[in-house]
């Protein structure tokens, strides 16, 4: 595993982190807690240090058993929660800072921690960024010890500009993927030249990127790739990166034949995405100790050629970009 330096400060963090949606037993269908301590397990086995999870994961099930498996584990992992999207008091009402402070504290209850490392804005409304005082309640937050760090994860690209102009915003959390390829030109030179570090969710497009997904492919009725395939009940660009389910069967088709010897399409669409310099860390979620194990590996991949390069990024210009949905 390879460690990249977290924005401004010298503190490094894997390449390849964990994303922790989906242990939190929600939205991608079940996994008991003896399998999400297995994951968490190899995942620290395999080098990674870095988990990514949220407070409305399960709610709260995903930071109580990243908060279990702490306890014997603490010293190495740098735990990024998220606040905004908790459905109690829900909507707008989340957005005050009494309410975030309690969040604050629940979160840190439930992962046994007296600081977090990182909380980041959960996908909250452009206008309540746009005011900009939800970013001056997360400094206070910061000023009385509550949490170290403080970033945004976002939708679009306006969103993550906008958040850049934030005084003291350490992370800002994007999707970026070989089907959403939008950040390389709009993003990646400003966050750099800000120090702000750059954590990639969906880097295998909710599964598509691999390779593994059919047309006839069925999902359990508690996972978002069935329910919330075209926007039902959340922003459709987290299903799937806004491509329309059997398009996306189809792209990822295509784009296998490119693929390396011995490497798998996952392993390409990860070690595609760790050959830009920009991205700090990148975070898969898993629902098997296989799949964690698998993630990890492509930090010891070589870099793609540049020709490869040039074909993926032809083939996102002429045959994906036409059919991303939902903000970008």
């Amino acid at each position: 595993m390879k460690y990249r330096k977290l924005g401004a400060e010298e503190l490094r963090v894997s390449e390849i982190g964990l994303g922790a949606w989906q242990i939190g037993s929600d939205c991608w269908g079940d996994v008991d807690e003896k399998t999400a301590m297995a994951i968490m397990e190899t995942a620290v086995a395999s080098g990674v240090s870095f988990f990514d999870t949220a407070d409305v994961y399960g709610k709260g099930l995903s930071e109580t058993r990243i908060g279990k498996f702490l306890k014997s584990r603490r010293d190495g992992v740098f735990v990024a929660t998220k606040i905004g999207r908790f459905p109690e008091p829900g909507g707008r009402a989340n957005f005050t800072f009494d309410c975030l402070r309690e969040h604050t504290q629940a979160s840190l209850k439930r992962l046994g921690m007296e600081s977090l490392d990182l909380t980041q804005l959960h996908c909250i409304p452009a206008e309540v960024l746009q005011r900009g005082e939800v970013f001056d309640w997360l400094r206070r937050l910061k000023e009385e010890g509550l949490i170290r760090r403080f970033g945004a994860s976002v939708e679009s690209m306006e969103e993550a500009l906008l958040c850049l102009e934030q005084e003291g915003l350490a992370s800002l959390q994007i999707i970026f993927n070989l089907f959403r390829q939008k950040p390389i030109s709009a993003l990646f030179e400003r966050a750099k030249a800000k120090n702000v570090a750059l954590i990639v969710r969906l880097p295998l497009a909710s599964g598509l990127l691999s390779g593994r997904m059919t047309g006839q492919t069925v999902f359990p009725e508690n996972d978002h790739r069935g329910f919330n395939r075209d926007g039902q009940q959340f922003n459709v660009g987290e299903t799937f990166a806004g491509l329309p389910f059997a398009t996306g069967v189809r792209l990822a088709g295509e784009l296998a034949s490119m693929v390396p010897n011995g490497m798998t399409l996952a392993q390409m669409a990860l070690r595609w995405i760790l050959d830009f310099g920009a991205p700090t860390v990148v975070i898969p979620g898993a629902k098997s100790p296989g799949q964690a194990l698998a993630n990890a590996s492509a930090s010891g991949w070589p870099a793609l050629s540049p020709d490869l390069h040039r074909l993926i990024g032809e083939f996102y210009e002429t045959r994906v970009a036409g059919h991303i949905r939902g903000p970008y």
